[in-house]
C-alpha cells in the first residue's frame, strides 16, 4: 500500500486532513515493514546528493537503531525534526509558508495576530496594566506572530507596545535568522530578544502556537488487549516497526487517564508537551498560559473509531500517513492530549480558565469586524483577501478546529472575551 498523498493548490494547514491509517499486522517476532508492501529505501553512496531526503541524517538514525537494536519512535521522531544541524526543524529552509510544507493560522493574514493582540491586551489589563509586561512566545516559527502582534499594537494599543517586552523562545539558530530578518524588515528587532530556554519568573504570558503538536510522540497499539509501545528497526533495506513492552512512563501516561485507546487502535503519547507545561508553570511566576495548538480531550483522542491515530508527515503542502519518508525533509506532527495537558497545568500550579475552538475564539474577540462592507471600490481586493483569510481561519474542519487553553496564576477572576461560551 502506497503512502496516501493529496494535492492540491491550496496551502496546506498542519493538520487540515485527518487521514485515517488501516491496522497494519505487527509480529512480535518479526518485524513487518510500517507500508505494505514496501519500497525499498536503500542507502547509496553516490556522487549525486538526494533531494528528496537527507541521507546524512538517514544514516545517522540507521546507525543508532544498529547500535541499540532498535529505538521508541519517540526517539526516531526526534531525530528526525531535531537533530543538532540535519534535523528538519535545524535546517536553513523555511518549513511553514504557502510555498513550503504547511502554513499556520499567522501566516494567512495579520488579522490573526490582530485578534491575540486584543486578547493579550485583556490580559495585560486583568494583570492591572502593569508599565511593564513580560510576553514569551515559545516556538516562533518563522515570526510571523511576533510581527503581526507587535504591529497592531504600535497601531492600535501604543500604551502596551510601549510596556511589552517580548521574548522568542528559540532554540535554532537558523529560525532566529529568519525571525529577526522578518522583525527587522518592520523595524520591530528592537522590541524583541531571543532565548533558548523559558526565562524564570515571568510576570505577564507564555504564548504558544501550534508548538505542542509537533513534539516528539511516543506511539502505541492495543494488541490482544495489552497495550504495546512502537519501536524502529531496520532491516538492510528499509525502516521497520516491532511492537514491544512500552515504556514505564507511557503506562503511567495512560493509567493517569483511566482508559487505553481502542483494541488494534494506533495512537500517539506527547510526553514532551506534558513536560513543557510544567515547565512553563514554574517559569511563569504571575499571569497566563495561552496554548494554541491542535489536539482533543483523551476521551476523544483515544476513541475506538480513531483507529489510525493522528500522526501525519507535510512535504510541500501534501500530507502523508508515512513518517519513514523524506527523512529530515518533512514535517511531522501529531494532536495533543488537552485533558493531560489541562490536568498536569492545574497540578503544577495553574488555574484553567477556559479551553475553546479557534473559530469560536477568533468569533469571540470580533475576527468577523473585517468583513465589513468596505466604503469603496478600490478596496475590494483587500476585502477579498480578508474574507478568504477570515473563512480559512474559522473552517471547522481546518485551523477553525485547533483549540485554544488558557490557564492562569496568580491572578483574580478574569473574565477573558476570547472565552465566552468556553468549557
Amino acid at each position: 500500500m502506497a503512502s496516501s498523498t493529496t494535492t492540491t493548490n491550496a496551502p496546506r494547514t498542519r493538520n487540515e486532513l485527518e487521514i485515517t491509517t488501516p491496522n497494519y499486522t505487527i509480529a512480535r517476532s518479526r518485524p513487518t515493514s510500517y507500508l505494505l508492501p514496501p519500497t525499498p529505501t536503500i542507502l547509496l553512496v553516490t556522487e549525486f546528493e538526494p533531494v528528496t531526503e537527507n541521507a546524512a541524517l538517514k544514516s545517522a538514525i540507521v546507525a543508532r537503531i544498529q547500535a541499540e537494536g532498535g529505538i521508541c519512535f519517540r526517539d526516531f521522531m526526534a531525530m528526525a525534526l531535531y537533530h543538532p544541524g540535519l534535523g528538519y526543524y535545524a535546517g536553513a529552509r523555511d518549513p511553514i509558508g504557502r510555498d513550503a510544507d504547511y502554513v499556520t493560522s499567522p501566516e494567512l493574514s495579520p488579522i490573526f495576530g490582530a485578534m491575540l493582540g486584543r486578547q493579550l491586551h485583556e490580559l495585560w489589563e486583568a494583570l492591572g496594566s502593569p508599565p511593564s509586561i513580560d510576553l514569551v512566545e515559545a516556538g516562533a516559527g518563522s515570526g510571523v506572530l511576533a510581527r503581526d502582534i507587535l504591529s497592531w499594537a504600535q497601531r492600535t494599543a501604543p500604551d502596551l507596545l510601549t510596556a511589552v517586552r517580548y521574548t522568542i523562545v528559540e532554540p535554532h539558530q537558523p529560525a532566529i535568522a529568519r525571525q529577526r530578518e522578518r522583525l527587522t524588515a518592520h523595524g520591530l528587532a528592537e522590541k524583541v530578544a531571543w532565548s533558548t530556554k523559558l526565562p524564570p519568573n515571568i510576570t505577564g504570558v507564555i504564548l504558544s502556537n501550534e508548538l505542542l503538536d509537533a513534539m516528539p510522540v511516543h506511539r502505541v497499539a492495543l494488541e490482544n488487549g495489552r497495550l504495546r509501545e512502537i519501536y524502529v528497526t531496520w532491516d538492510g533495506a528499509r525502516f521497520t516497526e516491532e511492537l514491544r513492552d512500552p515504556a514505564p512512563e507511557v503506562i503511567n501516561y495512560f493509567d493517569a487517564l483511566r482508559l487505553l485507546p481502542g483494541e488494534g487502535c494506533r495512537a500517539e503519547v506527547n510526553l514532551e508537551a506534558l513536560a513543557w507545561v510544567r515547565s512553563a508553570a514554574a517559569s511563569l511566576a504571575r499571569g497566563f498560559l495561552l496554548a494554541i495548538d491542535y489536539g482533543y480531550e483523551a476521551s476523544d483522542l483515544y476513541a475506538p473509531w480513531r483507529t489510525g491515530g493522528t500522526l501525519l508527515a507535510f512535504y510541500r503542502q501534501n500530507p502523508s500517513t508515512d513518517p519513514y519518508a523524506r527523512i529530515g525533509r518533512q514535517d511531522l506532527t501529531a494532536h495533543v492530549d488537552f485533558t493531560s495537558i489541562r490536568r498536569d497545568g492545574e497540578e503544577s500550579g495553574l488555574r484553567t480558565l477556559g479551553l475553546i475552538t479557534q473559530s469560536q475564539f477568533l468569533e469571540n474577540l470580533g475576527i468577523t469586524e473585517a468583513l465589513a462592507t468596505p466604503p469603496d471600490s478600490t478596496n475590494l481586493e483587500e476585502y477579498a483577501a480578508r474574507r478568504r483569510a477570515v473563512t480559512e481561519l474559522l473552517d471547522p474542519g481546518g485551523l477553525g478546529r485547533i483549540r485554544v487553553l488558557i490557564q492562569a496564576k496568580g491572578v483574580g477572576d478574569a473574565r477573558l472575551t476570547g472565552l465566552t461560551g468556553a468549557g
